[in-house]
């Protein structure tokens, strides 16, 4: 076998193209059963019986037959065309997509190239060099390799300025000149991501590998998630916020839990800001993430459908807030967390459709607080938590249709108040807890029970 014909079977498996004398024999009868289709049709619609014989054929008749079989040849020709003229409009389709994916790779590798100089001025070069190849790919493969590599770059060991000692200037110089890169980075990502989905530039839909990664602030707000994956695994937040308000999760997984080895997200000092954020569809996975100082910040945020996911999370001091946040489907899952000292605000919060969950949570310092919260159509559950020390406050909430439950719930100390609370419908229910009746659970000086809060016969109001 000839070098010249290998190659050309290799192209054309390449493009997926079958021989041509397969081709031509599969279009050929494609048009002949065509024709007789439309012939059969037309001879039904005419209402025709038979052919009338002719025992003798006119000149007339014998040019039409010539004028026939010319036009057969001449269509037979015309198809033969047509086949090898899509088969070169697919090579040349081809060789473009080559072409273009080759000067791609030179542009890809002097970017990269660029990433690895120790200037920083080199480095934001190289930053937006592949900013912009990503925009010009060709494909959406070489748009994801692009975004894989600024990610990646956010992965490299970073050391936070926290950690730099207090005399080393050249060192908190090279620190601030490899700051700028990597906030230049994560500014890019989202200019991207706020760009429109039908944007040719918008960068939704694709893939993010934040995992380990160290965050000493960044500006994510207004970003818009509304499809694949952001993974957040391992990630630590230092110092200053990392700011997510405003961003739109419509149909996109954020997932800042952690595999068990990584120990989750770890929030020491750092904030993340979701106020302002909208949930219609996007899940943000918190599970087995620890906050032990950092601030989460939901505040005004609109959960319409969306899900965020603080399963088996540990809250031992950093806060969590979603003041001023609307529920009106989205779903907000502490199942398994243990509260030793975090505190979650609800405070003023509106809930009129959608899923609190702590089942199964353990309480032993820390606080939920519903303070001056609007119920009127939510659940929020309890169902076996464990109550040991712990704090649920739902002083001037309202009550207008939902339901709380604490079905199993273990009390043994702590406190759980709806002091003020006022209740026009709804319903709470402690019908089957165990344990002691809750300290602050109803107003004191033996008042009657609000209408709606259940519980077991041998409890007693207490304040």
């Amino acid at each position: 076998m000839s070098p010249r014909l290998s190659l050309r079977q290799a192209e054309r498996r390449g493009l997926r193209l079958w021989p041509v004398g397969i081709v031509l024999v599969l279009a050929f009868t494609t048009a002949i059963l065509v024709a007789a289709s439309v012939f059969y049709a037309g001879w039904d619609l005419l209402g025709a019986r038979e052919l009338k014989p002719e025992r003798r054929i006119d000149s007339k008749t014998l040019f039409d037959l010539v004028k026939l079989a010319f036009g057969v040849v001449a269509g037979a020709g015309a198809l033969v065309a047509l086949v090898v003229a899509y088969r070169r409009q697919r090579v040349d389709e081809a060789g473009a997509l080559r072409d273009a994916t080759r000067l791609h790779t030179e542009r890809f590798t002097t970017a990269v190239s660029q990433l690895g100089e120790e200037s920083a001025a080199v480095r934001l070069g190289g930053v937006h060099a592949l900013a912009g190849l990503a925009d010009d790919a060709p494909t959406r493969e070489l748009r994801q390799t692009c975004i894989d590599v600024l990610c990646a770059y956010l992965r490299l060991p970073y050391i936070p300025e926290s950690d730099l000692p207090e005399d080393a200037t050249e060192a908190r110089h090279t620190y601030l000149a490899l700051r700028e890169v990597r906030h230049t980075t994560i500014r890019l990502i989202r200019d991207h991501l706020r760009l429109p989905h039908d944007h040719q530039h918008s960068w939704q839909g694709h893939k993010f590998d934040f995992t380990n990664v160290a965050f000493d602030g960044g500006d994510l707000g207004g970003a818009v998630f509304s499809g694949g994956a952001v993974h957040f695994h391992g990630a630590v937040f230092y110092g200053r916020a990392v700011n997510f308000s405003g961003a739109v999760f419509s149909g996109a997984t954020v997932n800042f839990g952690g595999a068990a080895h990584l120990g989750g997200a770890d929030f020491s000092v750092g904030t993340v800001n979701f106020s302002g954020a909208v949930f219609s569809g996007g899940t943000v996975n918190f599970n087995e993430a620890t906050f032990s100082g950092g601030t989460v910040n939901f505040g005004e945020a609109v959960f319409c459908g969306g899900t965020v996911n603080f399963d088996r999370a540990v809250f031992s001091g950093g806060p969590v807030h979603f003041r001023n946040a609307q529920f009106s489907g989205g779903t907000i899952d502490f199942r398994s967390a243990k509260f030793s000292g975090g505190a979650v605000s609800f405070g003023g919060a509106v809930f009129s459709g959608g899923t609190i969950h702590f089942e199964g949570a353990v309480f032993s310092s820390g606080a939920v607080d519903f303070l001056g919260s609007m119920f009127s159509g939510c659940t929020v559950s309890f169902a076996g938590a464990a109550f040991s020390g712990g704090i649920v406050l739902f002083l001037h909430a309202e009550f207008s249709g939902g339901t709380i439950l604490f079905a199993s719930a273990e009390l043994s100390g702590g406190m759980i108040s709806f002091k003020r609370a006022e209740f026009s419908g709804g319903a709470v229910d402690f019908s089957s807890a165990m344990g002691s009746a809750p300290i602050g659970l109803i107003p004191a000086n033996g008042s009657p029970l609000p209408t709606g809060v259940i519980l077991p016969p041998a409890w007693q109001a207490i304040g």
